[in-house]
């Protein structure tokens, strides 16, 4: 008998410690099939609002009562904010969320005057082993794809930061835009793109935009422009400082241009003149190197 107390108190014991284990690095966590969803607890009060930050945008989000009033925070879309809609309500209720990585959060919300936290950071928070952040769902743009593996990929191309290509890109006004990689996985083309300010003026991006256009166009002869919008965007940036730099990686649904078109990618700065465009030629998309065998690198 004592024995078999010892051994269920061992067993006990590697639960918790395996629920003190952080998050894999970058944030990505896949859940095997039939594995149970933890929800958060958190504790709401009436007079207050609690805010918490997700890693991506909100694209949903469903209450379990009226109990509780929670939604997006104006102006953002990274953060809901949540609070008791009936003071002391009894019990507890529910509210979930999905944001566009394709992350599925689940969160048990009871009562409280004074909750131990306001705001909530998501990336930080160490969840217990197979907690909400570890769910992935389907999210239009993406397909069949499984969102928590492109963003695992996209977050691969950007940590490595190689430069396998060293032809394509543009430098003038004091800013310089490398395309450094492209890369594929199934029907997702990745593009990696460095940025540098060798100003001390800031940078600050207005749009980035990709568009197929004609190699040569005659004279007086309009152009044909079709416009391409990334599905994903990782580390998007909104302005490099002076002497400063970044990266970005674009991920699209596969591209595929005949040799008399080009990709061409723009970088207006907003307010300012310092627009930068570099073209990309169909023998660098078919060139892509497998994302796959970067990691195996």
């Amino acid at each position: 008998m004592r024995t078999f107390i010892l051994l269920i108190m061992a067993a006990l014991a590697g639960v918790t410690c395996r629920a003190q284990e952080p998050k894999p690095e970058g944030g990505v966590r896949i859940l095997t099939a039939g594995q149970h969803i933890t929800p958060y607890r958190i504790g709401v009060p009436f007079s207050k609002t609690v805010h918490i930050l997700f890693p991506s945008e909100v694209r949903y989000v469903d209450l379990g009562s009226t109990d509780i009033i929670a939604g997006k925070a104006d102006g953002v879309e990274n953060v809901v904010r949540v609070k008791a809609a009936v003071r002391d309500f009894p019990g507890e209720t529910n509210f979930s969320v999905i944001t566009g990585d394709g992350s599925f959060y689940s969160f048990l919300v009871s009562y409280e005057e004074e909750p131990e936290a306001l705001n909530i950071n998501m990336d930080r928070w160490i969840a217990p082993e197979g907690s909400g952040c570890g769910s992935a769902v389907r999210v239009t743009e993406l397909g069949e794809e499984d969102p928590s593996v492109i963003a695992s990929l996209m977050y691969t191309v950007h940590r490595l930061d190689r430069r396998d290509l060293k032809h394509i890109g543009c430098r003038q006004f004091g800013m310089q835009a490398l395309l450094k990689g492209v890369y594929v996985h199934k029907d997702l083309l990745f593009l990696h793109i460095s940025l540098a300010n060798s100003s001390h003026v800031p940078f600050d991006i207005d749009f980035v935009r990709f568009k197929v256009v004609d190699k040569k166009v005659a004279k007086r002869t309009a152009q044909q422009e079709t416009y391409i919008e990334p599905v994903r965007a990782l580390n998007e940036l909104r302005r490099i400082e002076g002497k400063g730099e970044g990266r970005i990686v674009y991920a699209f649904h596969k591209v595929v241009i005949p040799d008399d078109k080009l990709i061409e990618v723009e970088i207006y700065e907003k307010g300012g003149g310092r627009h930068l465009r570099f073209h990309i030629e169909n023998s660098d998309l078919v060139d892509a190197r497998l994302v796959d065998e970067l990691i195996k690198e």
